[in-house]
């Protein structure tokens, strides 16, 4: 019986740590209501450019790489799909809405080394930055394999319309900027 006592207050506080997770997940869901949903994907998308899987991180307020965006699926973490179109980039998720980032919002591809949830090595996510209905987020996808960060970068950065470039984009957590439109 002198176990009983530790093990309800372990249950209790681990109890609470959830449910204060839950509470502000939900006000954070309440505060972003004003967000519109990202524009759906094209019925008819050409080939894709370039293929890769992996996992899609997060969508994040452009340069804050803590502020996750949690409506319309886009603070989920899951595994996916990002294939490079004409059209734009779609990244298809599984147990999420797809997402679809169209070639006119998008604004920078870069390497970084995390954002919120995901930190990895140097240089091991590939983040897209576009416009969400008017501001700029950051969508970052971490590819299975470690060449295909290279592929998916290139094939990427070839879609930033010339004039949404900016040669000072704003760095993440690690501080590091990989220019766009300069990969060769």
């Amino acid at each position: 019986m002198d176990w009983l006592m530790p093990v309800a207050l372990s249950l209790g506080i681990i109890a609470a740590v959830i449910g204060l997770g839950a509470l502000g997940w939900r006000n954070r869901l309440a505060r972003q209501q004003d967000i519109a949903a990202p524009s759906e994907a094209p019925k008819m998308l050409s080939e894709p450019l370039y293929l890769a899987t992996g996992q899609y991180v997060v969508t994040t307020t452009a340069g804050d790489w803590l502020d996750r965006i949690a409506v319309h699926d886009l603070g989920v973490k899951s595994n996916a799909t990002a294939s490079i179109h004409e059209e734009g980039i779609l990244i298809v998720r599984s147990g999420a809405r797809d997402l679809f980032i169209q070639r006119a919002a998008l604004r920078s591809v870069r390497l970084d080394r995390g954002m919120a949830g995901k930190f990895v090595e140097k240089d091991g996510l590939v983040v897209f930055t576009w416009a969400l209905n008017g501001s700029d987020v950051d969508t970052g996808f971490r590819t299975r394999q470690a060449e295909a960060r290279t592929g998916l970068l290139h094939a990427a950065a070839a879609l930033v319309p010339a004039d949404t470039q900016s040669p000072t984009d704003t760095p993440g957590p690690a501080q590091t900027h990989t220019p766009t439109k300069d990969i060769q």
